[in-house]
């Protein structure tokens, strides 16, 4: 029985922390299997990676569990580990498939502890008090007693854990550590090949434990301190001349079915992360996307020369690990000339045939949709080669209905494709984000975000630059500035938008879909165009998508939509609560993505959620419009009725729902002639609807020439949205409803 080392109780089992004292110590892990973990307990552990959503952190080898951002008391993209960082986190649980779950700790040095511990599997001890196991291996301990002197001798005869003396008197027949074994051999062969010698090519000495020190513990008068190094950078661009017993190629995609086999892949290197241990490349063939983990010593990089972008060739052993597919390298060469060619075709080759797809076929033969087919096609195939690259997907949308609709489907086509392509389970997370827009506009705000978060993957975790894919945005005017920044670095943007482009934008932007470009006068939704180019990017998923166009429709659905929805299975009261739930869902926490709840509400839901959420969506909008209602100001103009509403004297404006919900279904309700306009002023900002053909931006011009001194100007064409200084706000108020009365 052993005492904590903190109150001094007995603690049963032989442990050193009791019950009420297990948070107040740090351990040093030393296990092989999360289920020794211990929930509760503070852990240190080594910076392995960020994601999207979190951030990996190796507790032992083998052991990583997940730091998710909602954990962490800071933004995700403030944080300063870097990999290979020291740290400290709490292990929160330990979930049945071995996945780790890690909680923040403000603490982070061991001064900070009360004490500190080793857990080596199940055992516990003070760092300063060596386990049984230790003592029984130590071999250089010069105090022993003479009666253990055959014991010594028997432990010198083994290999050691520890780094071996240097010994000019060693016999050639004498047993070496494997830590010397390269060494020795370099006595007798010129070429050595870092973790995979070959010194011959009927020879193979491996040796994955090397550290550089030990080139100074065998005297050899041919061999210089630095040759670890000059090796290392001569083997990893030696040609690919491959010996009879070299296995033969085999493809990436076919790596699940071959654990402990050992193969042959080659491909170009997608992606290098450091770990607190290997260093994990990966590399992509025509087949798909693989982990190639490559061991020197912890947290030191494995082949420093090989950089994203080149083409290797790998020989390894396929192993799952954490229920991933991984290679673990033997040896990893660095391809050139003809033989990297001759790879890089295969790639290219494989990229075009797989990328373009067949055709379009638009979702209830939509017409006006197969009109913009050459553009939807385009686009698709944008996104395609990106997956198929290994190049991250930045999805754009406005944070609503519309917008949630549009960037569901898409993410509904692409992520099995991720999938299909990577063997890592949570590569979707890596290789696709969608990030809301406040409004429907990408401004320079979100561009500088999105700059800023690319620029520190390339450098910190050397990522691609993403494709951005911007649907229901960054067609008009206002987003030429946002678009402009990202084409400084080089940065594919597609946009795919239901409203006209406007000239600006046209020549920014690398691909464009967009109804004005194809003659096509209609009332079309971002959703409708997003769903048929979801399903040109993945027709597998055709059937997932039939009911989200009528989704997108606030008013006035196409009947072919409905009846599309209907054989999908959504009536129109199912389609209507969806619709208002997305609606509520966007307004919280609108810079969310909300993967997982957007995907159970459009496609998993049986109908208790939505109809739940679409509750909740009813009863706010309903106490909204009632004292909206019964404060708005109705006057007419040169035979034109106005609805105006004063949003800030009555609104919640920081409350659902927001204000161009709030007046676009305010104006349906009010607007019973044809000749009537609802126009919500507040502080600096005023929106405008219309049953008309009423353009905003003519109404902000004439508006700015009679209000001079108000600097005027359209904020969003897409909500009909005006902004101006805030001390002119009657004067704007009067010359808008007088330039919206011009226009009827």
């Amino acid at each position: 029985m052993g005492s904590c080392i903190i109150c001094g109780v007995d603690v049963d089992g032989g442990g050193r922390i009791c019950d009420s004292h297990q948070e107040d110590a740090v351990f040093d892990f030393r296990g092989d299997s999360p289920n020794q973990l211990v929930p509760g307990r503070f852990y240190r552990g080594v910076v392995d990676g960020y994601a999207e959503f979190g951030v990996f952190v190796d507790l032992a080898p083998g052991v990583t569990g997940l730091l998710h951002r909602s954990e962490i008391d800071q933004r995700l993209d403030s944080l300063e580990w870097e990999p290979g960082d020291e740290v400290c986190v709490q292990v929160t649980g330990v979930r049945d498939n071995g996945n780790v779950d890690l909680g923040w700790s403000i603490r982070q040095a061991d001064r900070e502890f009360r004490g500190a511990l080793v857990q080596d599997g199940d055992t516990e001890y003070l760092p300063d008090e060596p386990d049984e196991e230790a003592e029984s291996t130590d071999a250089d301990d010069e105090s022993e007693d003479a009666e253990d002197a055959e014991d010594e001798e028997v432990a010198a005869s083994e290999p050691s854990h520890e780094p071996p003396e240097a010994d000019a008197d060693a016999e050639p027949g004498e047993t070496v550590e494997a830590t010397d074994a390269a060494e020795v051999e370099s006595e007798a062969s010129e070429t050595v090949e870092v973790e995979s010698k070959e010194p011959e090519p009927t020879e193979t000495v491996e040796d994955d434990t090397a550290e550089p020190e030990s080139t100074e513990s065998v005297e050899d008068d041919t061999a210089e301190p630095e040759a670890t190094e000059s090796v290392e950078a001569d083997t990893a661009t030696t040609p690919a001349d491959a010996d009879d017993s070299a296995p033969e190629r085999v493809e990436v995609g076919s790596l699940g079915g071959a654990v402990d086999d050992e193969v042959r892949i080659e491909g170009e290197v997608v992606g290098v992360r450091q770990t607190g241990g290997p260093t994990v490349f990966e590399v992509r063939d025509e087949t798909g996307v693989v982990d190639v983990a490559a061991f020197v010593e912890p947290g030191v990089r494995a082949y420093p020369s090989v950089e994203v972008g080149d083409v290797v060739r790998v020989d390894g052993t396929v192993e799952s690990h954490r229920g991933d597919v991984q290679v673990e390298a033997e040896a990893l060469v660095l391809l050139e000339d003809e033989a990297a060619e001759t790879v890089r075709r295969r790639l290219a080759e494989a990229l075009t045939a797989e990328a373009r797809p067949d055709g379009l076929q638009p979702l209830a033969g939509d017409e006006v949709v197969a009109a913009l087919a050459d553009g939807l096609l385009d686009a698709a195939e944008a996104v395609r080669r990106a997956v198929l690259e290994s190049r991250p997907i930045v999805v754009r949308h406005p944070a609503t209905a519309d917008g949630y609709v549009a960037g569901a489907a898409v993410e509904r086509a692409v992520l099995p494709l991720i999938r299909d392509e990577h063997a890592k389970s949570d590569a979707e997370y890596h290789y696709f984000t969608r990030r809301p827009l406040d409004d429907p506009v990408y401004g320079m705000d979100a561009a500088t975000n999105d700059a800023t978060r690319m620029l520190q993957d390339r450098d910190r975790h050397d990522e691609k630059l993403p494709l951005f894919l911007l649907v229901g945005t960054g067609s008009t005017v206002e987003s030429a500035d946002g678009i402009d920044l990202l084409s400084v670095y080089g940065v594919d943007a597609v946009v795919v938008d239901a409203a006209v482009a406007d000239a600006e934008t046209r020549e920014a932007v690398d691909t464009l879909v967009s109804p004005e470009l194809a003659s096509v006068d209609d009332d079309l939704s971002t959703g409708a165009l997003a769903a048929s180019l979801g399903s040109a990017i993945n027709d597998e998923v055709r059937a997932d998508l039939r009911h989200l166009p009528a989704v997108s429709y606030w008013a006035d659905t196409p009947d072919r939509y409905v009846d599309l929805a209907r054989e999908a299975g959504y009536d129109r009261e199912r389609v209507a609560e969806l619709r208002e739930a997305v609606a509520l869902e966007a307004y919280y926490q609108s810079y969310q993505d909300k993967r997982e709840l957007v995907a159970d509400l459009l496609f998993e839901d049986g109908g208790n959620l939505a109809a739940h959420v679409s509750e909740q969506f009813r009863e706010k909008l309903e106490t909204e419009i009632e004292t909206a209602t019964a404060n708005l100001v109705v006057e007419a103009v040169d035979g034109i009725e106005f609805g105006i509403l004063d949003t800030d004297g009555y609104t919640h404006r920081y409350d659902f729902p927001p204000t161009p919900l709030l007046l676009d279904d305010l104006h349906r309700r009010e607007a019973n002639g044809e000749a009537y306009a609802t126009v919500g002023i507040g502080t600096d900002e005023l929106y405008v609807r219309t049953t008309g053909e009423v353009s905003i931006r003519a109404v902000a011009d004439r508006a700015a020439e009679l209000a001079p001194g108000a600097d005027v100007a359209t904020a969003g064409v897409r909500e009909g949205k005006i902004e101006f200084l805030a001390g002119e706000r009657e004067a704007v108020e009067n010359a808008v409803v007088t330039a919206v009365a011009e226009q009827f």
